[in-house]
């Protein structure tokens, strides 16, 4: 029985205890330091060994200025001179808010010199100065360990203090001398630098850092050096510097992947440093053994050179194709020079027949459910385009059915409601479209709800459907990229259906396509009708966004841009656009993200 009581006991107090924790950290936080203090003398009387019940107190006096309540605590502390060191720092800070240097200083020395006793207290005393901001303290405490105990490293803690004192060069040498010598994550240490560079070559914090690694590089010729450089060239878009470096760092490297070039191609032709992106596909194609790689290369190339292209150009690249494929051959390795290839003649030649005849045989492959998948999508894509919108449908229903939980599965039903918007079987598309509002993939949630509320409004406003038909062809003939086409159905909308709710849907689907073909005072046109008539409609914040991209890509007027990115974080705080509205508008501040 009285085990029992005594264990009854026992939890009632831990209870209390966990409520008093509660209410004191709870008090603090809401700036309520009065009751705050109450709770956490109850604590340090009933757990004396708690170091945070005993500083939880100490800020509590401080808080409310009560410095002699927190010197006789600190003072009780320390006494006997086996406490904890950090309370040295503590009573020295108390001093410190006193405006009494001489005495703060001699207990911040006297933490410092603990560190004798134990290198191992280094860390503690050093993260209590950087607490306070009393970085040269922090310094003193870090290096001092170090000295004593060589295996301790704390260069990411210097380093980010040496970037708060704005000591650039030394917080440089201290993040690089833990990528060198492998003793922090590169991802993480790039991350921090990155907070101190901008894209901008000429701006001092890049050219520090250029000038170190270079120094670094004659000094000690290690590879190290060169991707670091190249690191740096990519984020300053100096893309033709970028691949400088990576050759030399191929070619000394035994064994070396082309992976780095591959992926300096992708980052160069996605910023349209065509001249670069092309001469690092040539790179990879003349010194790659694998075919899968040299054929990705190859299809790269191609990709640039349908950019603009003339009936030469597409000429000359009908004859790649076939050559490529007379090399490579028809198999399960090839299908995505297969599916490019059926791509082109569809949507480049308008010449969908042979295309679909390629990927039927495709089919006839040994290809496992996501090869099958991927060759059923682009087949259905082409089948769209000829307007077999039944036998699309069945194949993207193939794939819905066999991968339901997959995104690819998901973009099937998407393209089963799109087909069937497409034939204006609204009806239909609205029930897969319900279905992938909850996708996993945010994007083709975000797309599904905005042609379900496309056809659920216009449904309801016109039940002879006449402008939604029409739509759904300008959206077809726009896949097909008879864009000329698709703008002038648009505009018969805008004409025919003014005031309608379908009036704001074809101004932004007519502005894309503009977009598309280069007339961007048309596209900012119809971008700015929406944002000034339907500021509160669905589509404000698309309009918003693209106007922001097109003052700031196109129209070289950061501060319009500026506005339209800051009306999106303002005023559409759900909007899909926020997170990268808010990260443009910041880089465009100049504030420093990673």
């Amino acid at each position: 029985m009285r085990s029992i009581c005594s264990i009854f006991f026992f939890l009632f107090f831990l209870v209390a205890s966990a409520q008093q924790d509660f209410l004191a950290k709870q008090y603090f936080n809401d700036g309520e330091f009065e009751k705050a203090v109450v709770f956490y003398e109850k604590l340090v009387e009933n757990n004396p060994r708690r170091t945070d019940y005993a500083e939880g107190l100490v800020a509590c006096y401080q808080q409310l200025e009560q410095y002699e309540k927190a010197e006789s605590f600190l003072l009780n502390k320390i006494k006997g001179g086996s406490a904890f060191p950090t309370f040295l720092i503590e009573l020295g800070y108390n001093y410190k808010l006193q405006g009494l240097p001489e005495k703060s200083g001699e207990f911040f020395e006297k933490a410092i010199q603990r560190i004798d006793e134990n290198p191992n207290f280094g860390y503690s005393i050093g993260y209590r100065f950087q607490k306070y901001a009393l970085l040269d303290e922090a310094i003193a405490a870090y290096t001092r360990a170090m000295s004593l105990k060589p295996d301790l490293n704390y260069d990411f803690q210097l380093a980010r203090i040496y970037g708060e004192q704005g000591d650039i060069e030394k917080m440089y040498r201290s993040y690089l001398k833990l990528i060198y010598e492998g003793k922090s994550s590169r991802n993480n240490v790039l991350r921090n630098i990155d907070d101190f560079i901008s894209e901008d070559p000429t701006d001092i914090n890049n050219v520090k850092l250029r000038k170190i690694l270079l120094q670094n590089a004659q000094k000690n010729p290690n590879i190290i050096w060169n991707e670091l450089l190249s690191w740096l060239f990519v984020k300053q878009k100096q893309y033709k510097s970028a691949l400088a470096q990576e050759k030399a760092i191929y070619k000394r490297t035994e064994g070396a992947s082309l992976n780095r070039l591959k992926n300096l191609g992708e980052i160069a032709q996605e910023n349209k440093a065509l001249e670069t992106a092309v001469a690092s596909f040539e790179f990879i194609i003349e010194n790659s053994n694998e075919a899968t790689t040299t054929l990705n290369a190859e299809l790269s190339l191609i990709d640039i050179k349908l950019l603009n292209a003339d009936t030469k150009a597409l000429n000359a690249v009908e004859k790649r194709f076939e050559s490529l494929l007379e090399n490579y051959g028809y198999d399960p390795q090839t299908l995505q020079l297969q599916i490019a290839y059926a791509n082109f003649l569809t949507f480049q030649r308008e010449n969908p027949e042979p295309a679909i005849e390629m990927l039927k045989k495709g089919l006839e492959q040994p290809l496992g459910r996501f090869g099958k998948a991927y060759v059923k999508l682009a087949l259905g894509d082409i089948l769209v385009f000829d307007k077999r919108f039944n036998e699309a449908l069945i194949y993207f229903s193939q794939i819905q059915k066999s991968l339901k939980n997959d995104v690819l599965g998901q973009d099937a039903r998407f393209k089963v409601a799109q087909t069937s918007f497409y034939k204006g079987d609204f009806d239909w598309a609205l029930t897969q479209l319900k279905v992938l509002r909850g996708s996993t993939s945010q994007l083709i949630a975000n797309d599904a709800m905005q042609l379900s509320l496309l056809i659920s409004d216009n449904s309801l406003e016109d039940s002879t459907l006449t402008a939604l038909k029409k739509y759904a062809r300008a959206d077809l003939l726009a896949y097909q990229k008879k864009t000329q086409q698709a703008i002038t159905v648009l505009e018969d909308i805008l004409k025919n259906h003014k005031g309608e709710k379908i009036e704001d849907e074809a101004l932004l689907r007519q502005g894309k396509i503009y977009e598309q073909i280069e007339n961007f005072e048309g596209a900012q046109f119809n971008y700015q009708k929406i944002v000034e008539f339907y500021s509160d409609g669905i589509l404000a914040d698309d309009a918003h966004y693209a106007l922001g991209t097109l003052y700031e890509k196109h129209f070289d007027n950061p501060e319009k841009a500026k506005s339209h990115y800051e009306k999106i974080i303002y005023d559409y705080q759900d909007s899909y656009y926020f997170p990268q509205a808010r990260k443009n508008f910041r880089r465009l501040r100049g504030d420093l993200i990673n």
